[in-house]
């Protein structure tokens, strides 16, 4: 059997409002948000008393979803949002833009900071990592229009 899709990428926030709106500026959907919690939740997670607090976002072509939790319990117990791209674990997400000065300066508004430098890569597009605020983080690129139409940015944990 082979996989049929990716249906989500899950990340633990602090501030799931802040995230919400971060990602919402990024040009992502709310789908909705619910407390999650039960035996079903201790289950899945092999958590024990286990409750969260989800916010579901979609991507513009419906294709992709994020998924951000905010543990209410047990509490978070451990932060890797400082740890640099080389570290073992998920550390980015990447999203494709239309105008990736644009979105750095609007992103920029809310705290997201440039990790190194925006870089074209090769003819193909422009790309980048940023942090965002403490409450989340991500990334960016963008393509100079020879191969593909858009640019990239990746994000990274802060």
């Amino acid at each position: 059997m082979t996989v049929k899709r990716m249906d989500n990428v899950g990340i633990v926030v602090e501030d799931i409002d802040a995230a919400i709106e971060f990602f919402t500026e990024l040009g992502l959907e709310l789908e909705g948000r619910a407390p999650i919690e039960g035996d079903w939740a201790d289950g899945v997670t092999g958590l024990r008393d286990m409750r969260v607090e989800i916010a579901m976002m979609r991507t513009p072509d419906r294709h992709s979803r994020l998924e951000m939790s905010r543990f209410l319990a047990p509490p978070v117990v451990a932060d890797h949002r400082s740890a640099p791209v080389n570290a073992l674990g998920y550390l980015r997400i990447m999203f494709t833009v239309e105008d990736i000065d644009d979105t750095l300066a609007r992103l920029g508004k809310r705290g997201a900071e440039l990790v190194g430098e925006v870089v074209q890569y090769e003819d193909t597009y422009r790309l980048c990592y940023i942090r965002a605020p403490k409450e989340f983080s991500s990334g960016l690129p963008k393509s100079s229009g020879s191969r593909l139409p858009d640019e990239h940015m990746g994000q990274v944990q802060t």
